[in-house]
Order: C-alpha cells, then sequence, then structure tokens
C-alpha cells in the first residue's frame, strides 16, 4: 500500500494538527505502509525564515520519505506550485491521498488534481467546518466554498474528523461524504517536572496551573484570566504558567501579556512563550492541572497530551472530546463561562486528591486510545476498506464499459 500524506507545513509554530503528520506517518510505516509526506517549507505568516529543509527530493526518516517544496507563491497561505506540479507527475504512483487542511489553496488545489488524475483521497478538515470557525471571514468562505471546497468535499472518498462531536457539529455544504472518525494520538514524553519548577520559582506545595497551546481568541483566555483572577482574590493559591504564542496574530498575543502584567495574576504568573522538547515536557510534569477552555476545538491534542502525562484537565464543553473526559472521569467539563469556569477550578484546586485520581484515570484512557499503535491500526483499515471500494468501482466501470462496447458492436 503506497499512501501519500499532503499537508502544507508541518513546522512547530503551527501547533498539533500539522505536526499530526509527523506521529501518523512513521506509525504508519511500522505497519508496513509506504508513506511519502509532501509540504511545503512554510515556518510562519509574517518574518520568520522557512524551514532550513533540503527542497524537491525525498527525505528517508523514520521509516517514510518526505519532500519539502518551496513556499511560493502567497506565503501566507502556505503555497507552492512546486508541489502541485511535482503531485500532478507522481499522483499515479500512489493507492490513496490523505489531505490534511481545507480553506488552504494548496490543499484544495492538491485534491482537485487527485480527482483529475483519478487518486482517491480523504480530506481532515482540521475543524475548519466547525460552524463557529466557518462564522470567521464568513463571506469568503462561503465564497471558497462554493468555488472550490463544496466539490472537493463531494469528490472525497471520506471526511477525517478526529471525534463524534466534530463529525457532529461539521458543516458539509450539501455534500453526503462518508465519515471517518479517528482521534489523534500522542506519544508520552519524559520531563523534569522538579527542575522545572526550581527553574521558575515556582514551590513544589504550590499547584501550577498549566495552559499550554496557541494565544488565540477561541482559546477562551477571555474566560480564563477573569477566572483566576477570582480564584486568588478568594484566597486560592496557585501559579499559573502560560506557554504558548501566535505568530500569525502578535497582536492578540501582547494584549494578553499586557493584560496579565496589569493585573494582580502578575506575581502569580509565568509566560514562557512557546515551548518544545524537554522544557514542554517538564512543563506537562510540574504541572498539578492542565487548563483549555476553548470556544470550539475539534480534538484538542494539547488536552491528549496533558492527558498521557498524566494530567487531569479542566476543558470547556466545546472541546470536542468533552465526553470523554466526562465518561473517564478525566477532568472536569464546564460551559464557556467564566463563573461555571471559576467554579471547576476551584473544585480541582481544592482536593488534591480528587486531582490525583483523574490524573491516574487520564493517563490510563490515553495510553489505551490516543497511542499512534491503535491510531495506525485503524487508519490502515480505513484505506484498505476505501481502496478496495475503489477497485470495486473500477471493476464495475470497466464491466459496463465492455458491455457498453459490445452492444454497440452488435448494433453495428
Amino acid at each position: 500500500m503506497r499512501i501519500l500524506q499532503i499537508v502544507p507545513s508541518i513546522s512547530l509554530i503551527y501547533g498539533g494538527p500539522s505536526q499530526m503528520v509527523l506521529g501518523l506517518a512513521p506509525a504508519l510505516a511500522k505497519e508496513g505502509v509506504e508513506v511519502t509526506v509532501i509540504t511545503t517549507d512554510s515556518n510562519g505568516d509574517i518574518g520568520q525564515k522557512p524551514l532550513d529543509v533540503p527542497l524537491g527530493y525525498p527525505i528517508r526518516q523514520d521509516g517514510y520519505e518526505i519532500i519539502y517544496f518551496r513556499c511560493a507563491p502567497f506565503r501566507r497561505y502556505k503555497f507552492s506550485l512546486d508541489l502541485l506540479w511535482w503531485l500532478k507527475r507522481h499522483a499515479h504512483k500512489f493507492d490513496l491521498a490523505h489531505i490534511h487542511a481545507l480553506f488552504s489553496p494548496v490543499s484544495s488545489a492538491a485534491a482537485t488534481i487527485c480527482r483529475q488524475e483519478n487518486l482517491s483521497y480523504i480530506l481532515r478538515p482540521l475543524g475548519t467546518l466547525d460552524p463557529a470557525d466557518l462564522r470567521k471571514k464568513k463571506q469568503l468562505k462561503n465564497l471558497y466554498a462554493a468555488i472550490l471546497e463544496r466539490r472537493n468535499l463531494a469528490g472525497a472518498s471520506a471526511i477525517h474528523f478526529t471525534s463524534d462531536q466534530e463529525a457532529k457539529v461539521s458543516a458539509r455544504f450539501g455534500v453526503s461524504t462518508p465519515d471517518l472518525v479517528i482521534p489523534l494520538a500522542v506519544i508520552p514524553s519524559l520531563g523534569d517536572g522538579v527542575r522545572v519548577r526550581g527553574q521558575l520559582g515556582i514551590p513544589k506545595d504550590v499547584p501550577l496551573v498549566l495552559f499550554m497551546s496557541r494565544i488565540d481568541p477561541k482559546k477562551g483566555l477571555n474566560l480564563l484570566i477573569p477566572a483566576l483572577e477570582k480564584l486568588l482574590a478568594s484566597g486560592n493559591n496557585f501559579h499559573f504558567v502560560l506557554a504558548g504564542t501566535n505568530p500569525q496574530d502578535p497582536d492578540y498575543e501582547q494584549k494578553i501579556k499586557s493584560q496579565i502584567q496589569n493585573s494582580p495574576l502578575r506575581s502569580h504568573t509565568t509566560i514562557t512563550g512557546f515551548v518544545t522538547g524537554e522544557l514542554k515536557a517538564s512543563l506537562l510534569q510540574a504541572a498539578d492541572l492542565f487548563v483549555l477552555p476553548s470556544y470550539y476545538e475539534n480534538f484538542g491534542i494539547a488536552v491528549a497530551e496533558a492527558m498521557v502525562a498524566g494530567k487531569p484537565v479542566v476543558i470547556s464543553d466545546q472541546v470536542h472530546i468533552c465526553n470523554q473526559i466526562r465518561e473517564s472521569q478525566s477532568g472536569w467539563v464546564c460551559a464557556t463561562d467564566t463563573q461555571a469556569l471559576t467554579e471547576s477550578l476551584q473544585a480541582a484546586l481544592q482536593n488534591p486528591q480528587e486531582r490525583q485520581r483523574r490524573g491516574l484515570n487520564a493517563q490510563k484512557y490515553a495510553l489505551q486510545h490516543y497511542s499512534w499503535d491503535a491510531i495506525a491500526k485503524s487508519t490502515i483499515a480505513a484505506y484498505n476498506q476505501i481502496i478496495a471500494t475503489q477497485g470495486m468501482n473500477l471493476s464495475h466501470a470497466e464491466a459496463h464499459t465492455s458491455t457498453s462496447l459490445s452492444k454497440q458492436r452488435r448494433r453495428e
């Protein structure tokens, strides 16, 4: 089985949804699938240098190959003519394409090329079909969908959602393409929580509340900051760590930082900026509680990372794995409301034994359901089914053509 993974960028700067491909590809390769990833060297929209990678030829890593293409023109949209020309020439070599992103010009064009070259494809929307996300730039997105994305959705073999809730709420623009629900996965990582607490000056007996995600309006920081201020005013002792950045909207990031600097939270908060590697793992180990009160979140890879580290989570009911959190008792789920968030955080902070119990539940659930081995097997089963269906359809088409030719000959 030869599978092509297409993603606009895999830079760390774009977060978990893009990085997911770097977890899926080696997991598939481990199961014997031949995987090629094609992507661009995009590494941010404004001012950042492109990824320092070889361009235009395959690089072998972790059992699969990856090809980077120069992001040009339209850097802001992670576009690459070179990638599309390569796809046009090589599509016939693959059994299936897995395209990650909608409303992204390079992904939209890639889906069109796949149809032209009779290569079946799966689309993963990355939350862009959520009604809340579609309300942003609504007129432009409706026009984009009418011109390109509706046809791409209709031509897909399946739409890959990462949770049942994402599939349930997602818009389809009148298209009835089959759903494929497969969650994302995370890899357990080791970190030194004690050391990082010491580096940040956080006493070991002070609960550490961690927000680790993109600093974006949809993440609910406008709820979280007032909630933490209320907790502080009512005598709760904690230290808040804000870990993240937003190179696509630096003004909003600065607004949040200024809000904290001008708040009583200032002396109880550490702002780390973007974290990765050992520091990220160490912060997860150091945390007593992970919080993400998003207004919408198709999966919430950061939540799964906290869970696999054994941390209880406080999330909104708009993070689409909220039902799994409730059922497994892995944390607290609240409405997108400051008071509800305050109450959930207070319940967690005032009961360390319950935090520990829910943290253990979280880790157990994540290791069982969000491992790459389990995700790879589910994904391969879906690939096989689509490829088999494609083969049957081709056989029927060939039989129909043969019958039509025979009838024509008899008439002649």
